[in-house]
């Protein structure tokens, strides 16, 4: 069995459908993005996987077990990083490690929060404040403190939605950097479709909202390690961008209006795959000495 299925899950108020339907799983240590218009029910998808809302329909299995409310098992990333201004960084994360191992000593409870201080480069920052960090640190800080409960599967809500461009990107290559030590499971909304090629195992398309579906499952299929400066030299980069962005802008809106048909279970897709040009034999060595 995967270690998360979603069944038939479905999000509905008295005057609309947010989302119906939803099937899909993951597998241990796998990181999986998923993107779609707003208004189609990714954030809600996200808050039943925490516990943190109720789906109107559906099961979700964590590990054997069903989500039925907030757990430590699953720590959560927000776009605003949610830090208690009175406490210093290290307070912020033996906050969340204490509610984990509430027996640790003051000294137990140090190192082990220095440990994720320290892998997420903040070092030195220790005793600052919220107010005394930017927006990037204080995000390094959601991260950390996400990772030192030690979760079975990290949730982020497009935690680098609001950072510049350079801020957003160091911290992209620091988390491909953890999840790659920890083989931490991941399941991760953004709206970036770059952002989703470097990171992702998998990405989720959704269909435009109301009523929306998960349309495709697309197989990333660009090999790791990924290196953000030459991933665009790759030509099947180029066939997975342009799949995910030809769905964004044409065909997720044809699920609402019936000219494309919801999938029960959506299909995998793996663009490019089948048409791609074989690779180019490796050169061969001539020896020239007699």
């Amino acid at each position: 069995m995967s270690f998360l299925q979603i069944q038939d899950l479905a999000k509905r108020y008295p005057e609309s459908t947010v989302f119906e339907g939803v099937n899909f799983a993951m597998d241990k240590g796998e990181f999986v993005c998923i993107i779609g218009h707003s208004g189609c029910g990714k954030t809600t998808i996200l808050n039943v996987l925490a516990g943190l809302d109720a789906a109107s329909g559906g099961t979700v299995i964590m590990d054997n077990r069903e989500v039925a409310g907030p757990s430590l098992d699953r720590g959560v990333v927000f776009q605003g990083h949610a830090l208690m201004p009175w406490l210093s960084v290290m307070s912020n994360i033996a906050f969340a490690v204490r509610s984990r191992w509430p027996e640790w000593n003051r000294i137990q409870m140090q190192v082990h929060c220095q440990k994720f201080i320290d892998l997420v480069g903040l070092t030195g920052a220790e005793h600052k404040k919220p107010s005394q960090l930017s927006g990037g640190m204080k995000q390094r800080v959601g991260i950390a403190r996400a990772f030192a409960i030690q979760p079975k599967m990290l949730l982020l809500d497009e935690p680098f939605g609001a950072l510049d461009a350079l801020t957003r990107g160091t911290i992209q290559d620091e988390l491909v950097r953890i999840c790659a030590a920890t083989r931490q499971t991941v399941f991760m909304i953004t709206h970036d479709v770059d952002e989703a090629i470097l990171l992702a195992d998998r990405i989720l398309l959704m269909s435009n909202g109301p009523n929306a579906c998960i349309a495709e499952l697309v197989d990333n299929t660009l090999a790791r390690p990924r290196d953000r400066h030459r991933i665009h030299h790759d030509p099947q980069y180029y066939r997975v961008r342009n799949h995910l962005v030809e769905f964004l802008v044409n065909r997720s809106k044809l699920y609402q209006s019936g000219e494309a048909a919801r999938p029960a279970h959506p299909p995998v897709v793996r663009p490019g795959v089948e048409d791609a040009p074989p690779p180019t034999p490796s050169a061969k060595i001539v020896n020239l000495r007699p």
